[in-house]
């Protein structure tokens, strides 16, 4: 039975040397040194040796039993600093390396354009206003002289809610509502988002936005040389100081005499290139003395000021500024597209 207890603790010790997991020891200790151990199993036969023999080889089962016990605890404690070791070497810090820059969210290009096109009249001194986006049919319409069944209201494709009102078809409104409450002098622009009912393609789309500039002050002291002076001071701030605007006879309701204005192209500075289609002028939106109807609407006393009015679509100028040729771009939400800007 010597010889018997020896081999398993021989055994033992071999096997718990060998062990590289908590897992394995556990087993061991349930192996080696439980209830149901191969030990235990050994010393049930103590019951057929003489009284000298039960001690000897009770004692020799307890020292077993503490070697066993003491190894398994010095092999846990081994994994347990082996463990400890790997993980200082798997997380440790090197505070000299240098670290991951995490990435940042960024302006979109419209709402970029339009922060340009904010500061830019400021620096000249204008006031932004703004206002709501439904609107009612007199502040839409007939406040920009397009009283109901007039041809001009076919200029722009409308859509109608069931009370009559208007999702705005273009922020002059904000210019009338601003007017019923302020006298002349005053320089302002109006931004925001506008709809019509149109079909999108690479330049149209049903919800966009606009910028509309309005100053007026009293008769004789606003001029066409005035707008365009400040016209083209807004250009050469958004797309450089070499850039140019012309004017051309065109026709708004709410404006007399009306123009079209344009720039002269800022990728080939006028000599014609596939953004101006070969003529060194890009179109950019439409400008006029406002019409005195215009004013009588908002309760101004005839002929007693006089204004001057302009608007362009502000995807327009960002499609310009950026190289972009498809206006449905700035709503896809294509990260490929955004991210470079």
């Amino acid at each position: 039975m010597k010889n018997k207890i020896n081999d398993i603790k021989n055994k033992a010790i071999e096997e718990i040397k060998k062990a590289k997991t908590f897992t394995e020891v556990e087993t061991l200790r349930v192996k080696y040194s439980g209830r149901k151990s191969e030990l235990t199993n050994v010393l049930r036969g103590l019951k057929d040796l003489s009284s000298e023999e039960k001690k000897e080889i009770g004692e020799l089962s307890n020292m077993t039993k503490q070697t066993i016990d003491s190894e398994l605890a010095k092999k846990e404690l081994e994994i347990k600093n082996e463990e400890l070791n790997n993980i200082d070497e798997k997380e440790r810090i090197d505070i000299t390396y240098p670290g991951e820059k995490s990435e940042k969210g960024h302006l979109h290009p419209l709402t970029k354009v339009r922060y340009d096109i904010e500061e830019i009249f400021k620096s000249m001194g204008f006031l932004v206003v703004e206002d709501r986006e439904v609107e009612d049919e007199f502040h839409n319409f007939d406040a920009m002289n397009m009283p109901k069944n007039h041809p001009a209201r076919d200029m722009q494709d409308t859509f109608w809610l069931k009370n009559g009102c208007v999702p705005r078809t273009h922020t002059s409104s904000v210019q009338a509502r601003f007017m019923e409450k302020n006298k002349p002098p005053f320089k302002i622009i109006s931004l925001g988002r506008v709809y019509r009912n149109e079909n999108s393609d690479a330049t149209h789309e049903s919800n966009f936005h606009q910028v509309e500039g309005l100053i007026a002050a009293k008769s004789g002291d606003v001029t066409v040389a005035n707008a365009k002076s400040i016209i083209s001071e807004f250009m050469k701030g958004l797309f450089g100081e070499e850039t140019k605007i012309r004017l051309r006879p065109s026709y708004f309701p709410f404006v007399e005499p009306g123009f079209e204005f344009d720039a002269s192209c800022p990728y080939c500075k006028g000599e014609g290139c596939r953004i101006c289609k070969k003529c060194g002028w890009i179109e950019l939106g439409g400008a006029g003395m406002v019409n005195q109807n215009v004013f009588e609407k908002v309760r101004f006393t005839e002929d007693e000021f006089e204004g001057f009015a302009f608007g362009f679509g502000i995807e327009r100028l960002a499609m310009i500024k950026y190289g972009i040729d498809d206006i449905r771009l700035f709503h896809a939400g294509d990260l490929r597209f955004l991210e470079q800007f």
